[in-house]
């Protein structure tokens, strides 16, 4: 069985594949450099926030699969069936070892080593199909993987005494290079047999165990909330004490007041040293400290019931007690996206963020009642829908994740997957795209991407297909195909919603909507009222266009023409499987960055009208006329008529009607072919000559 290793950072990341066995040898002999023991003690002087440049010096591995390099994408060759978890969060190196060594026990366990950090366990789990094979495909290693990963989290805390760390599950999961002399590893495991699944279940499936009533603040992680929760105790402490006896005495006699102070720390579950320290902080005491501290200490001495009953009141203590609540069970954010509420429980097999519903909501409160929190629906209610939910901007934030460029082109490249005869395509796409991402960044409030590809083609060539590939998994959220432009103000708020929208079977756009077509298409911001409020707001436009179509007769508004670019798709897309979308997408940002155009200026415009010509719908009265008239060369003998007289004519020579629509549009279409013209007084006069 082989492994992957990369070594390095971005550009400079090398991958080799390793046998497993000659793996575990390794990370039992430091070399001389030391770069894992390095680690350990750099850690010592690092806060938790803080990325230590020591952890880049390891390799990382990946146990799942392995794989090779193709574009900088990791391509599978072979699946190798074993599951990577993870316990971490342990005081040091000895209860690390003492874990590894409780694990290693167990009969599945292929291999256990204490964590690069010294403070943490890697375990792996092989598995395999009850016939003796392994999944061939990404697509089935990919569920199989998940469903081993959840199988393997429940079986080892049912037999040992940790909580395994829930990970994101995938084949590319990794671990950094370790050192650990006592590492365990049994290459004639027996795997876990597990039939192939077919999907994957969407249910937290993992129980959180219920605390003690009253242990909700020795549950605080260390750092700032936990001191402002200790601080809040103290001041609500000394505040009751000052309502019972009055202000603190000055003279001899501070034991009474010491002794109150000291009892309504005990009772709110301060820590006997924060007592001390907040006392000599607000009286002074620095020279009786010894007294102070032997007064506190024989109060915490004979006190019964530590934390049992603070000083605070019921509104503070359901506020303390919402607040740990919450920041343990759950992870709120607030879409500004779709501007609906997300959550996530923590400690589950669910890793993505589902919307909030009154079900949701429901549950919360009942989950928070079963741990003795009197916590009802309107106070969930209140939590979520309040300052203490984050902003999530998922557009940004993938963008402001993504790695440097490598400075390979790759947006022509993935243009090409169109088969088709125009020249111009591959450059036209790249501009489109520049133009897409620019917008997400908000580069301009003045100009929108009113300037959208329009594929044609026959039925079944994939063309919607290519679109939604546009987008990157991450934001497949924000795409659309089913904008309906009868609905004005719904259309509008896609602008704000969509990232992209694909306007499907453009022919089936009619006359009367061309007009809000064209609208919105260079509509920069969205001025409108949201759904369920009463004020018009100004809305910042995300969207970008792309149109398919099976028919060619589509644009019926010559003078729009310019906003499309129009592209005969000549076979079947071949849509790319293996799309590195962080550097399709770190390119469109360097090269904005850099300067690069990405709007279209009057000479992309002049030749994108030029091909579409052919796509444009030529009227009946366009038709008549090319069949009757023909424009006059210069000094050439002809007639100079009015444009109703023409119509006139036309109708007369051929017996057909045209409506009054039509004849207000007649000028515009001589206009189109170039007619000559001479004004006059009866108006203006076109110079044609009778077939």
């Amino acid at each position: 069985m082989k492994i992957t290793q990369l070594k390095g950072r971005q550009k400079r990341e090398s991958q080799q594949n390793v046998k497993l066995s000659v793996l575990m040898e390794k990370m039992k002999i430091e070399s001389e450099e030391q770069p894992v023991s390095n680690l350990r003690h750099s850690l010592q002087y690092v806060s938790r926030s803080t990325h230590c440049m020591a952890v880049d010096k390891l390799p990382k591995l990946s146990f799942a699969a392995e794989f090779k390099k193709v574009d900088a994408q990791q391509e599978m060759i072979r699946y190798n069936g074993v599951v990577l978890l993870e316990i971490d969060g342990l005081a040091g190196i000895e209860e690390a070892e003492a874990v590894r060594d409780e694990v290693a026990r167990l009969p599945h366990t292929l291999a256990a080593f204490v964590g690069s950090s010294a403070k943490s366990v890697k375990l792996l789990v092989s598995f395999i199909r009850p016939d003796g094979s392994l999944p061939q495909t990404k697509a089935e290693a990919e569920l199989f993987h998940a469903q081993a990963y959840r199988k393997a989290v429940r079986f080892y805390e049912e037999l040992i005494s940790y909580k395994v760390t829930l990970k994101r599950t995938s084949l590319n999961h990794y671990c950094r290079f370790s050192y650990d002399p006592g590492l365990f590893f049994n290459p004639e495991v027996h795997p876990i047999l597990m039939k192939q699944p077919y999907e994957v279940s969407t249910e937290p499936d993992r129980e959180c165990a219920i605390p003690d009533e009253n242990a909700s603040l020795l549950r605080l992680m260390p750092g700032y909330q936990y001191r402002s929760v200790v601080s809040t105790l103290f001041e609500s402490s000394l505040q009751s004490v000052y309502e019972e006896i009055g202000r603190f005495p000055q003279e001899e006699d501070i034991k009474p007041f010491l002794v109150a102070l000291a009892g309504n720390c005990f009772k709110g579950g301060v820590p006997e040293e924060d007592v001390v320290k907040g006392a000599m902080l607000h009286f002074n005491l620095a020279k009786r400290e010894v007294e102070l501290r032997l007064t506190v200490h024989n109060v915490y001495l004979g006190g019964k019931n530590f934390g049992g009953k603070p000083c605070m009141s019921a509104e503070q203590l359901l506020a303390v007690k919402t607040e740990e609540f919450m920041n343990r069970r759950y992870e709120f954010r607030h879409n500004t996206q779709t501007t609906e509420m997300e959550y996530k429980e923590r400690n589950s097999f669910v890793f993505d963020f589902r919307p909030v519903s009154q079900k949701v909501l429901n549950s919360i409160a009942l989950n928070a009642q079963k741990e003795g929190i009197q916590l009802w629906d309107r106070d969930v209610n209140r939590y979520v829908y309040s300052d203490r939910t984050p902003l999530f901007a998922p557009i940004e934030d993938y963008l402001s994740r993504l790695p440097s460029w490598d400075g390979v082109d790759r947006i022509r490249p993935f243009a090409d997957a169109v088969p088709c005869e125009n020249k111009y395509w591959r450059n036209f796409f790249h501009r489109w795209f520049l133009c897409m991402v620019a917008h997400w960044r908000g580069m301009s409030k003045q100009y929108a991407n009113s300037t959208s590809p329009l594929l044609v083609g026959k039925q079944g060539y994939k063309k919607s297909t290519f679109c939604l590939s546009i987008l990157p998994p991450e934001l497949r959220a924000y795409y659309t195909d089913s904008i309906d432009f009868g609905h004005k103000r719904d259309a509008e708020l896609y602008l704000n919603r969509f990232a992209l929208i694909n306007i499907d079977e453009f022919d089936q756009i009619t006359n009367s909507q061309q007009a809000f077509l064209k609208h919105i298409l260079q509509k920069p911001v969205v001025n409108t009222r949201k759904p369920n409020q009463s004020v018009v707001q100004e809305l910042r436009r995300y969207a970008s266009f792309i149109a398919t179509s099976n028919h060619y007769d589509l644009l019926t508004d010559t003078s729009g023409s310019r906003r499309f670019i129009c592209i005969e798709v000549t076979g079947i897309v071949n849509v790319p499987h293996n799309i590195n979308y962080d550097q399709l997408y770190a390119q469109a940002l360097s090269e904005i960055q850099s300067g690069e155009r990405y709007w279209f200026d009057s000479e992309d415009e002049a030749v994108l009208m030029a091909g579409n010509e052919k796509f444009e719908v030529q009227p009946p009265a366009e038709q008549l006329f090319l069949q009757y008239f023909r424009s006059a060369g210069m000094n050439e003998p002809c007639e100079k008529l009015l444009a109703s007289e023409i119509l006139t004519r036309l109708q007369k020579k051929s017996g057909f009607k045209l409506s009054t629509t039509k004849i207000t549009t007649f000028g515009r279409i001589l206009t189109k072919l170039s007619v000559p013209l001479t004004n006059s007084k009866k108006g203006r006069l076109y110079n044609v000559v009778e077939c």
